[in-house]
């Protein structure tokens, strides 16, 4: 299965070329132009991680991580912005960003972050998968509930 990918950011020549560089890798990649419209597309899909700028106008990128991570708080995010300030960062890594890249940034390094990310939330996902059959096994009646 590929990895789903959402690219929120608002310049929309570097989304377009970033969205074919990854297409072209196998991911399943999806984008969005604002911190609202990701947030949409968020609540009718299931990205396995998010490259998300951090000034964008409306929604900026700490405020959509917000969300993000209040709606689906196992995917994981990556920011990346021209901008960076280190508040910025500071503030993106507190609210639960995996990491944090400048832009430009070489596809293979953002490749590998992608990865790493994918990788997470496939363990936290077992995990918790993990958990809830071995509360199965311990009480059978919990099915039920």
């Amino acid at each position: 299965m590929k990895t789903r990918v959402l690219i929120v950011d608002d310049e929309k020549e570097f989304v377009e070329a970033l969205a074919e560089r990854l297409t072209i890798r196998d991911y399943d990649v999806t984008t969005s132009l604002s911190g609202d419209d990701a947030v949409e597309k968020m609540k009718k899909y299931n990205f396995d991680v998010i490259i998300l700028d951090v000034a964008m106008p409306g929604m900026d990128g700490i405020e959509t991580l917000r969300e993000i991570k209040m709606m689906k708080p196992l995917t994981e995010v990556i920011m990346l912005t021209g901008h960076a300030t280190v508040e910025a960062a500071i503030e993106g890594m507190r609210l639960g960003a995996l990491d944090f890249l400048l832009k430009p940034c070489e596809t293979e390094e953002l490749i590998a972050k992608i990865n790493k990310a994918y990788e997470r939330k496939a363990e936290q996902e077992e995990r918790i998968r993990e958990a809830k059959v071995a509360d199965i096994v311990a009480s059978p009646m919990s099915v039920l509930k």
